[in-house]
């Protein structure tokens, strides 16, 4: 019976992946995610982006590098939004190891080519087209990989799978930030690579290319595909788009709540990731932050935002998911505006923090608020569209970024942007009940305060 659920004919060759145990496909699945994170923490936030926004790009432009990288990052989400519902299911009717594995190599070889982007004007479009490729061919393969959690785990653990996994991503970022500040950027730097020519980051690109191959490994060789029998039958482009609106369909007649808070969630989910994507180039072009000091920054973004989504996940069992959904974008909203009005590298690191303090808890309690409201029998169908409705506005916060700080030529006003979207999501999100966000226990809990009154 076994062999047959790993997708093995009677009498076959036992594969690689059949000798692992269960506990090893779990610690090779969130192997990934550590491997990966770096690719997010470095390249797309803390190191690559700001290189090009700070360095390669020219001072005096017809546009800032931040607007370019806002343009970039919009086109690669609008190509996410477009492409994302065929690629997940050619990934189901293909094989997800096999598009895992197509997808993580393009990303490292974009990575990898990172390495030629010199501090010159001239390599700017260059830069921004591999971190283009890179970004929407990791959002392909983590199609994939979101897909392969229910192979590494069981209804009773998926969460801790879950969680664990999203812990190890943070705990990679910080592991590889440090590594890089330290090993090659800084000044007096361990390997003693020197500062010119932006060498410290183009070997930094290097780097994670090569990190990300080597803890992406281990996923290939103990997850199995699911067997033949469970694959889906692969669809053309129409195909994919009419199963993804007879699903949206579907459920607007059975559940309109959860239609809506799959709307909300995903606009305020583009104002989260945002936070992080202009984040740091924030820091060096409007509140004067010296780009090697960014990496120390993305050290402790990822250990506040570690912090404030455990709080969150407390509050979340006292209260439910949508208070602290809301508290955290309340919190999120005064805190971006603060910083659009104040100056200076010590008042980033106050707000900017305080930023990434309500982005963890957010991030988590809206992905359990999705678990709670999807029904059993229903939890692939709600988080495939949980994850394609947030690809869907991808584009909005980069392309709302680029018109402020384009029309303004100044990027500072590029965080009323993100103001707005993250405004608009919670607003949307009131509509949603609260009652849906709350476990088993909390009902219980409001019930008896409500039969003692």
């Amino acid at each position: 019976m076994a062999g047959t659920e790993l997708g093995l004919e009677q009498g076959a060759p036992r594969p690689l992946h059949v000798r692992f145990g269960r506990r090893a496909r779990i610690w090779s699945w969130v192997s990934y995610d550590w491997g990966s994170s770096a690719f997010s923490a470095v390249i797309v936030t803390f190191v690559f982006a700001t290189y090009l926004t700070g360095t390669v790009a020219a001072k005096d432009g017809a546009i800032s590098g931040a607007t370019a990288l806002s343009i970039s990052t919009a086109i690669a989400g609008a190509v996410i939004a477009l492409t994302a519902p065929i690629m997940g299911q050619q990934s189901d009717s293909g094989g997800r190891r096999r598009s895992l594995a197509l997808w993580t190599g393009i990303v490292i070889a974009a990575t990898a080519a990172m390495y030629a982007i010199r501090p010159d004007p001239s390599f700017l479009v260059a830069g921004l087209v591999l971190l283009g490729v890179g970004t929407v061919a990791m959002e392909f393969g983590n199609v994939s990989y979101y897909a392969m959690l229910k192979q590494v785990s069981g209804d009773d653990d998926m969460g801790r799978v879950s969680g664990l996994g999203w812990a190890m991503g943070y705990t990679g970022s910080i592991f590889l930030l440090l590594l890089a500040y330290f090993g090659f950027i800084a000044e007096g730097n361990w390997f003693g690579v020197p500062s010119t020519d932006g060498l410290g980051v183009r070997v930094v690109c290097l780097l994670v290319a090569v990190w990300y191959l080597v803890f992406a490994v281990p996923v290939f060789l103990a997850v199995p595909d699911p067997a033949r029998g469970a694959r889906s039958v692969r669809l053309g482009a129409g195909g994919a788009y009419r199963t993804l609106f007879r699903d949206v369909r579907d459920l607007w007649h059975d559940d309109p709540a959860a239609v809506r808070f799959l709307i909300a969630s995903a606009i305020y989910r583009d104002g989260l990731a945002a936070v992080f994507t202009f984040g740091a180039v924030l820091a060096v072009s409007v509140y004067g932050m010296p780009a090697s000091m960014v990496l120390i920054f993305g050290v402790a973004a990822n250990l506040v935002a570690a912090v404030g989504a455990g709080i969150g996940g407390l509050a979340e069992d006292r209260v439910g998911a949508r208070p602290v959904i809301m508290a955290c974008i309340i919190g999120l909203v005064a805190s971006a505006v603060v910083l659009l009005f104040v100056h200076g590298t010590g008042m980033f690191w106050i707000f900017g923090l305080a930023l990434c303090l309500f982005v963890g808890p957010a991030q988590a309690s809206s992905r359990s608020m999705m678990a709670r409201m999807a029904p059993a029998e229903r939890q692939g169908q709600m988080f495939g569209l949980y994850t394609t409705s947030g690809r869907a506005v991808s584009f909005l916060s980069p392309a709302l970024f680029a018109a402020f700080a384009g029309l303004t030529h100044q990027d500072r006003w590029g965080i009323v942007a993100i103001v707005l979207v993250l405004a608009a999501g919670g607003v949307l999100l009131l509509r949603v009940p609260a009652v849906k966000g709350r476990s088993h226990a909390v009902l219980a809990r409001t019930a008896t305060l409500d039969d003692d009154r």
